[in-house]
């Protein structure tokens, strides 16, 4: 297939990106470099792609989603037959403060790759949505069927709208679409803002580890790996009906304390983490636990890699690459 992959450059699209090359797709990656991002880090997964075996079937463009007319530009130049749309400005913590940029990516941007998705016709579109579009009062673990209508922050409801416009453009053109609610995603080659590489590298440094809820809080982490084995499978698998159009959790199924998560890393860099516990911030979800069973359902897989052997692995991919990529954060 040829696959237009958004947010190629990013931490799961670049992984998608390989995936797809390595089974022998064309990816057409599209990225516009977000300034605000890592750029030495973006580079590198970019120049890993382009390194790769299948690198002939690797061609890239340097687009904003929101564009239209550039993005049109791509879509008329590459044909791509199925799209895996990734490209969004993340974090939720930054996202009050920046509302109207998350706005213009998330849901402009959101958008336009559905106008150029239907303008040529293609056959299936899987695009990111967020854990946290659960917002406030969904009993856990969190099922595709609970209300998804009380976002606790910017980000969330940016993410929720994204998925009621696929919903639309699903009914009205008939165009499949499947969002997949990823939950805390980690691994190699992972966001140098998100926990687990801030924690490991503040271990390691022996710099101080904020925990906020008094690391109480629960997440359900998920490594990259069965994120992306989750995203082809569902590629391959369009959604067919009247409105062919579905929402599938990605996520481990098994919750992990913060604090518990800090005793895995200790273990695995042999050290102690010096530890600043802190109440809750506002706008960020107690706990999250995913239900994948609409998941296996649908494509046969569950997540199956563990915060053990996930950790092992990011550990030991940071301590080849790290000092190369570290960041100021």
């Amino acid at each position: 297939m040829h696959v237009l992959v958004t947010g190629a450059a990013g931490f799961i699209g670049h992984h998608v990106s390989a995936r797809l090359l390595a089974r022998g797709d064309a990816v057409i990656g599209v990225d516009h470099l977000d300034p605000s991002g890592d750029g030495r880090l973006m580079r590198a997964r970019l120049e890993r792609l382009q390194a790769l075996p299948g690198a002939a079937g690797f061609s890239f463009h340097r687009v904003d989603i929101t564009d239209g007319p550039a993005l049109a530009e791509v879509f008329r130049r590459e044909r791509p037959e199925r799209l895996v749309h990734l490209a969004a400005r993340v974090g939720v913590r930054s996202a009050g403060a920046a509302a109207r940029a998350y706005l213009d990516a998330n849901v402009t941007g959101s958008l336009q790759v559905l106008e150029q998705a239907c303008a040529a016709g293609l056959s299936h579109v899987v695009y990111a949505s967020s854990s946290s579009v659960y917002g406030a009062g969904t009993p856990p673990p969190f099922a595709e069927s609970a209300s998804a209508d009380h976002p606790l922050n910017v980000y969330s409801a940016t993410k929720r709208a994204s998925e009621l416009l696929a919903h639309t453009y699903s009914h009205l053109y008939g165009i499949p679409t499947s969002g997949l609610r990823f939950f805390t995603v980690y691994g190699p080659w992972g966001r140098p803002d998100m926990a687990p590489l801030r924690f490991l590298r503040a271990i390691r440094a022996g710099r101080t580890i904020d925990l906020y809820g008094e690391g109480r809080m629960q997440r359900d982490f998920t490594h990259v790996d069965d994120v992306v084995e989750a995203v082809l499978r569902v590629l391959d698998r369009p959604p067919v009906g009247a409105t062919p159009y579905r929402l599938l959790n990605v996520g481990r199924g098994a919750p992990v304390s913060l604090r518990d998560f800090v005793g895995v890393l200790e273990r695995h860099l042999g050290a102690r983490a010096v530890l600043n516990l802190l109440s809750a911030q506002p706008g960020e979800m107690e706990a999250t636990w995913a239900d994948v069973s609409a998941l296996e359902r649908e494509t046969g897989f569950t997540p199956r890699i563990c915060v053990e052997e996930g950790l092992a692995d990011l550990v030991a991919w940071e301590r080849q690459h790290g000092a190369s990529l570290t960041a100021s954060v």
